[in-house]
Order: structure tokens, then C-alpha cells, then sequence
């Protein structure tokens, strides 16, 4: 893996190898709280709650006054669905993406490929090109678009980011459904980015994590355990009982976002670089060396052993 060494207590790294340089999140306005929404529904049909406290939700008041045909069950809205998302992706996107380009504290002509992962819009031309434009990316920007990876598709896009740089909902809720409330109950709306580089500028640049080996595996003979069709009233989602749902040592990003899909992977390293922060105040040695790992349908997992230079 080559050498390493140590300067004023911070780890260099390998010339070639991949770091993530910089990271950053964004949310819609509307933040949804479970305990009236959800969890209340729950109770009243003596079901086990969740876990999660708040999430975010593109879905709002106003939405809803616009498009009342939403709130109507087993009414054709895919038009309207995809409308409200591929808007609010864009803004999302954008804005996730300007706060991680100003951590990174270099110009934004300097980047050269963008990984775009999402499981929410369905358009031509993609929402890479959009978010690229929204940035003012050079046009010769190279794109790559991850389509319908679900939570697996945040690591699977830092897997091709690190390849590259080292070698170049809502609906009504029906009691005859209940598979509606996976999505109502679990999946939060939000937006993620992080830049990706190898051989990073000293004087500039600050890597938080060196990204080892990268893999990916899936499970044989158990594709519907997740099971995700487009319908003519939107995205439906089915998990079996015997899919594992282990949040350990991320049980608050759980409690504030819910299920982000491909995004939680950002905000799950963001909370380290926190924690890291919070440890070296208090003169507490963090852990070193980490797997990033998500699972999504296949079932698929991803996964990419790293090093954190922050500890």
C-alpha cells in the first residue's frame, strides 16, 4: 500500500493513491417529525415504531396544494412525481456540491470527472449533466451517472471516483398497502457530494481519508429481499423482515435524517470528521483504519477499506 508518513502529527499520503479531499450535504426545507406522521400511525394500528425522530422531505404543504391529485389513491401522477423530484435533485444536488468545492479551497476548474448517483429522477438528459451546468463545470467536464443503485450507490460512486482518480415520495398511506409505509416511514430526502483526488497540493489541500482496497459482492438468490418497482403512482419500495437494519454507532444520523439511500454515506463521514474533531480536543486516539460499507438491492454490497488521516 506504500508508505506513510507523519508531519506535525498529520499523516501524509501515498503520490497516486485516492483521499477524500472534501465533503458536503444539503436537505429540503421541509423537516418532517415522526412522532406526529408515522410513528402515530403506528401506534394506532398497535405496529412497532421506528427509530427515526425527524427526516427531511421534498414533499410540502405547498406541493400538495398544487398537485392535490397526489393525496388521490391509485391515481396516475408519475408526470407530477417526476417534475417535483428532478427540480428539487438539481437545487439539492447544487448546493451540496458548492459547499463541498469551497471546503476544497481550490477552483472549481480543477475538477475533471463527475460521479453523479441517484434513485429518484428518470430524465433525458441526466441529472449529471444539470448538476454539471447549475456548477459551471467546463464542458469538458467527463461525467459518469450511477442510475438506481439505491443504498448502496454512495459507496459504489466513491469506488469509480477512486478508480479514476488513480488511473486518470409521498403518497396516500392505504391500510391494504402496508409496504407504503416502508418508504413514508424510513427514506429521508437529501443531497451529498464529496471531491475525490489523488496526490493531493500540501500547501492547499487536506485529505481526511486514504481509500485502499475498493469491493463489490453480491448475495446470490435473494434479489426481491429489497424490491423497488416504478408504478403509475410512483416509486413503491418492499423490504423482507430478514433484511438487517444494524445503524451501530450512527443511531443519531438515523434519529435526524432517516434512510437517505445513496447520500447517508456523506453524512456518515461527515459524523467522523466531527468525532475525530471532538476526540483530538479531548486528547483521545480515534480509530484508525475503517471499512466503508452500505447494501443495497441485490442484494449488493460495497465496500472500501480506508484509513482516516484526520486521527
Amino acid at each position: 500500500m506504500g508508505s506513510e508518513d507523519s508531519i506535525h502529527g498529520l499523516k501524509t499520503v501515498t503520490q497516486g493513491k485516492a483521499t477524500i479531499l472534501a465533503l458536503g450535504k444539503a436537505f429540503p426545507h421541509q423537516l418532517v417529525m415522526q412522532e406526529f406522521l408515522v410513528d402515530g400511525y403506528f401506534r394506532r394500528t398497535q405496529c412497532k415504531t421506528t427509530t427515526v425522530k425527524t427526516r427531511y422531505a421534498v414533499v410540502s404543504e405547498e406541493i400538495l396544494n398544487k398537485y392535490p391529485e397526489l393525496a388521490v389513491e391509485s391515481h396516475p401522477t408519475v408526470k407530477q412525481r417526476l417534475d417535483i423530484c428532478n427540480f428539487a435533485v438539481t437545487q439539492m444536488a447544487i448546493e451540496a456540491a458548492q459547499s463541498c468545492i469551497k471546503k476544497w479551497e481550490r477552483p472549481i476548474s480543477d475538477i475533471t470527472h463527475l460521479v453523479y448517483v441517484s434513485s429518484c429522477e428518470v430524465r433525458l438528459p441526466g441529472g449529471d449533466l444539470y448538476l454539471a451546468k447549475g456548477l459551471g463545470l467546463r464542458p469538458e467536464t467527463r461525467r459518469v451517472m450511477l442510475n438506481f443503485s439505491g443504498c448502496s450507490g454512495g459507496v459504489a460512486g466513491i469506488r469509480v471516483a477512486k478508480d479514476i482518480a488513480e488511473n486518470n415520495g409521498f403518497r396516500p398511506l392505504s391500510p391494504e398497502r402496508p409496504y407504503d409505509l416502508v418508504g413514508v416511514a424510513l427514506f429521508g430526502d437529501g443531497a451529498g457530494a464529496m471531491i475525490v483526488g489523488s496526490s493531493p497540493v500540501p500547501s492547499i489541500e487536506s485529505p481526511h481519508f486514504k481509500l485502499h482496497t475498493a469491493m463489490q459482492h453480491f448475495l446470490p438468490d435473494i434479489e426481491k429481499i429489497i424490491d423497488g418497482r416504478l408504478t403509475e403512482e410512483g416509486m413503491s419500495f418492499m423490504l423482507d423482515r430478514e433484511l438487517p437494519h444494524n445503524q451501530d454507532g450512527v443511531e443519531e444520523l438515523w434519529q435526524i435524517y432517516g434512510n437517505a439511500s445513496s447520500n447517508t454515506i456523506v453524512y456518515v463521514l461527515k459524523y467522523m470528521l466531527e468525532e475525530n474533531k471532538k476526540s483530538r480536543d479531548q486528547n483521545q486516539q480515534g480509530n484508525e483504519f475503517g471499512v466503508v460499507l452500505a447494501f443495497g438491492p441485490g442484494i449488493t454490497f460495497e465496500g472500501i477499506l480506508a484509513r482516516n488521516l484526520d486521527v
